[in-house]
């Protein structure tokens, strides 16, 4: 052990998923990318919004929390990020190096 204050930094590798989705959803994914436009003045494409959206549905979703805390998920891939110290507000977006399959 060298005694460094920073921790092996976890894997970064992209991970590419490739989904089908109905016209409907499209249309509201598209919707949401020109909101997000209007609301922050800055365009970003639907595949680049995709991971934020997945991550900020994770994160709420109180019964996938709970179920992975009390390990009934069985061996299913966590991310290797190192935790933080206090939290982050609604709405704040995480870099694509801290969520699983980013960028």
């Amino acid at each position: 052990m060298t005694g460094l204050k920073l921790a092996k930094l976890p894997d970064r590798t992209p991970v590419r998923i490739a989904i089908t989705v109905n016209p409907d959803l499209n249309r509201s994914l598209h919707a949401y990318a020109e909101l997000y436009r209007e609301a922050y003045g800055a365009s970003e494409s639907v595949p680049e919004l995709i991971p934020y959206m997945l991550e900020a549905f994770l994160k709420s979703d109180h019964g996938f929390a709970k179920a992975r805390k009390e390990g009934a998920l069985g061996a299913v891939p966590t991310a290797t990020t190192p935790t933080r110290r206090g939290r982050r507000r609604r709405g704040d977006a995480l870099p694509p190096s801290e969520i699983e399959g980013g960028k």
